[in-house]
């Protein structure tokens, strides 16, 4: 059975920011020890920024809040400033009241990665499952790191990137240095699981994904649109990434 996500297109990337922020600290303030799935990325950064600010202005504790992460890079050390462990850290971990054994990211650098994809899936079900989890939408459809044609049921995993994805993340890494082409990602039936997720979607490189996401068919051709098998998805994109949307799509604004 599939399900119409709740569509809401914002003004602008700042708006859509302000609201996932605000969605967040929702969670936390209705759910004690709430469990939330992050995602690494360009788009989150705003909305880990606000987060920032209210901890700061002492209108938001992490305080009892446990984390995972959607995935990390293979081969990369977690003290690599590419590494999703370092973008947590210095975006995030540092600056909230969030303890440090309470936040988790897959092993990049794991002798048995599929041993290390075991170990993560029981975490988080020891943790009792996610309460929300964030997403983001590669320019490729992707969620997490499963790129097209990752199976539905797939769990937390050794994956190959795409080359659109290792071009388009190229820029987070030092001069002269490629990204790895393989990651360790939650599986797209892992992000399913979570009671309640929310996309983001900002910019005109999204727009294509989002319209095949809601237009097209379910398939795993386009591993985002496996979230219309979800209950409970709320997405949040700018007019720029809505425009590829036909009129068709029911959504606030």
């Amino acid at each position: 059975m599939t399900h119409a996500p709740k569509l809401t297109i914002l003004d602008d990337g700042d708006a859509v920011a302000s609201e996932a922020a605000r969605t967040i600290a929702a969670v936390i303030a209705a759910t004690p020890g709430a469990v939330l799935g992050l995602a690494t990325g360009r788009t989150p950064l705003a909305v880990y920024a606000r987060l920032r600010e209210d901890v700061a202005a002492g209108k938001l504790s992490f305080e009892g809040v446990r984390s995972f992460n959607l995935d990390e890079y293979l081969g990369l050390p977690p003290e690599h400033p590419a590494s999703y462990h370092s973008y947590m850290r210095r975006e995030f971990f540092d600056h909230v009241d969030l303890c440090a054994g309470d936040w988790h990211l897959p092993d990049g650098m794991a002798d048995d990665p599929a041993a290390a994809g075991g170990r993560y899936e029981v975490a988080i079900r020891k943790a009792g499952g996610i309460d929300l989890q964030l997403l983001g939408i590669g320019e490729n459809g992707h969620i997490g790191f499963n790129e097209p044609g990752a199976p539905f049921d797939s769990r937390t995993r050794k994956v190959a990137l795409a080359a659109s994805t290792i071009a388009a993340n190229a820029s987070e890494f030092p001069d002269g240095q490629t990204p790895p082409s393989h990651a360790l990602t939650m599986g797209i039936a892992t992000i399913l699981e979570a009671r309640r997720i929310v996309l983001l979607a900002t910019g005109p490189k999204k727009a294509k994904a989002l319209g095949a996401m809601l237009s097209g068919p379910v398939d795993p051709a386009v591993p985002a649109s496996a979230l219309r098998l979800h209950p409970a998805v709320t997405i949040l994109c700018d007019e720029e990434a809505a425009s590829c949307l036909h009129d068709g799509i029911a959504a606030v604004r």
